[in-house]
């Protein structure tokens, strides 16, 4: 399903902007009936499109008050070193994404903790499951725009 066509591209707008909506306000926005436009979001669901609906929440309130960016330098790039950094990760709660990178780091993670002392802790941990070759932090000092929505085009092409 890589070539949406309009009315799926504006469903999915839709629904990166408010999953909560009803499937009538989104079938009004879109121009469809509820039905159709209820078979075409289980068709991008099925498709593997949408890929889930949750709640954002504020993670400062819920006392994440520091957003770590962690640059990692492996010491090799062979598959038993990826499998075993893939499972540290894994295991790591503190982790909310982690990429593969091209260029000087191997991998970026970015890391939602309490304060310093959490960090410390969570760097412990990570450096304790797997060896690295180099660890490079970059402390976040203010989230100034944050969002999951991708820009998709919902106009007519």
């Amino acid at each position: 399903m890589d070539d949406l066509d309009l009315i799926d591209r504006k469903i999915v707008a839709e629904l990166m902007r408010d999953a909560t909506l009803p499937v009538a306000q989104i079938a009004d926005r879109v121009g469809l009936s509820q039905t159709p436009c209820w078979k075409r979001i289980q068709k991008l669901e099925a498709a593997g499109v949408l890929t889930g609906r949750v709640a954002l929440a504020d993670p400062g309130k819920l006392g994440f008050g520091l957003t770590v960016f962690v640059g990692i330098e492996a010491p090799d790039h062979g598959a038993e070193w990826r499998e075993s950094f893939a499972k540290a990760v894994g295991g790591l709660p503190e982790v909310m994404e982690a990429y593969r990178m091209a260029g000087e780091m191997d991998y970026l993670l970015r890391v939602a903790v309490q304060d310093m002392a959490a960090f410390d802790r969570f760097y412990k941990r990570l450096t304790d499951a797997v060896a690295i070759k180099n660890v490079t932090s970059h402390f976040a000092m203010e989230r100034m725009k944050f969002t999951t929505a991708y820009p998709i085009d919902t106009r007519n092409r």
